[in-house]
């Protein structure tokens, strides 16, 4: 919290001395250990944080603790996470036996390869090195925060906070604003730390958007990728680059087999499930008069052409053959179905048929 502590991995490596009243070890430069020891600072960020009673605060690199103990005393909670073992026995002991002793959970672990715990905000000075990927890990948190106040290195800032036409624009800028809204809160000097480092830091508000943008990041990323890929080009000259066009015709294919397999498992799937249940009938509709598979559509016409038989005169009584299907379906048998091809009405038997063609014969002389 005072240091950028050592949330984030990295070897061991000694500065030349230790630098903080509250420890007898030596700062760790690869861990980015960096303790803030301007208390002005410190009023500054729990002031913006806006922290309320019954928050769960999360702080990433507490360091020796100084901003961990004014974290305490605004909220319900503190949820610590150390890398390094030596903080984390230091700020045991400095909190050992009080009462925000018994409100502080501290995590010894790499906070990019711990599962974070839910916290309603976010205020730490983290390590510069884990930066960018420590910004997307807290986006991509499950549980939806209010926000997340962050000592980061000034470039880096204004990066986040870039605006297009910007120089300093880029795939960080859009990623970032795509999931959240970025505001940059105050300059810090590089001598309000101990050790100082080689730039100055800034402090930055980011809220993530809520609900989040409907948009596959994976996807995007890939698309943000490739058009800050040539920054200097235009978009049209990045997009017909022959690799590119090459790489985006392969991920085509890769799509449309992905999604052929993927409706080819659905439609299995669909069609065993129509056919079970009730012993294996059809999926096709049928007529409601009798079985046989027809379907509605060919039944309705066949209906309709009956009806309207009777109504203009004798040469419209010869009704339209029935399918052979139907027909049988009905119950006619052997003779009845031979009788189709030559336009029986219904399976009453070889007299009916003859007594129906003689009237058809008279009516068309």
């Amino acid at each position: 919290g005072d240091g950028g502590g050592a949330a984030g991995g990295g070897a061991a490596a000694s500065s030349s001395a230790p630098y903080h009243r509250h420890v007898g070890v030596q700062l760790q430069h690869s861990l980015g250990q960096h303790l803030l020891k301007n208390p002005l600072v410190t009023a500054a960020m729990i002031e913006k944080a806006s922290i309320k009673s019954t928050d769960v605060v999360l702080e990433i690199g507490p360091g020796t603790g100084n901003l961990t103990l004014k974290l305490l005393e605004a909220a319900k909670k503190v949820v610590a996470v150390e890398h390094d073992g030596r903080m984390v026995v230091e700020l045991q002991k400095r909190l050992h036996g009080t009462a925000e002793g018994r409100r502080l959970q501290l995590i010894h672990a790499d906070v990019m390869k711990v599962e974070l715990p839910f916290f309603n905000l976010c205020v730490a000075n983290i390590p510069y090195q884990i930066s960018s990927p420590l910004v997307f890990k807290l986006l991509a948190h499950p549980q939806r925060f209010r926000c997340a106040l962050l000592m980061v290195q000034r470039e880096f800032a204004q990066r986040l906070c870039a605006k297009p036409g910007d120089e300093l624009y880029c795939r960080l800028s859009v990623n970032t604003q795509l999931l959240a809204k970025v505001d940059h809160l105050m300059k810090v000097s590089k001598n309000s730390f101990r050790p100082p480092p080689k730039v100055d830091s800034s402090v930055v508000r980011i809220e993530p958007r809520n609900p989040p943008p409907p948009v596959d990041f994976v996807e995007w990323d890939g698309l943000v990728r490739l058009c800050f890929n040539r920054k200097n080009k235009t978009l049209g000259a990045v997009f017909r680059q022959k690799p590119l066009l090459q790489l985006l015709a392969d991920n085509l294919k890769t799509h449309r087999a992905l999604v052929g397999a993927m409706a080819g498992g659905m439609a299995g799937g669909g069609g065993e499930g129509s056919s079970g249940g009730d012993g294996g009938a059809a999926p096709m509709e049928t007529g409601g008069g009798g079985g046989g598979g027809l379907p509605v559509d060919g039944e309705e016409r066949f209906v309709a052409r009956e009806e309207g038989a009777s109504a203009e005169g004798e040469e419209h009584k010869v009704p339209a053959a029935r399918p052979q299907q139907h027909l049988g379906a009905e119950g006619g048998g052997g003779d009845d179905q031979r009788l189709v091809g030559r336009g029986a009405a219904h399976p009453k038997g070889g007299a009916d048929a003859a007594a129906a063609e003689s009237a058809a014969e008279e009516a068309r002389r």
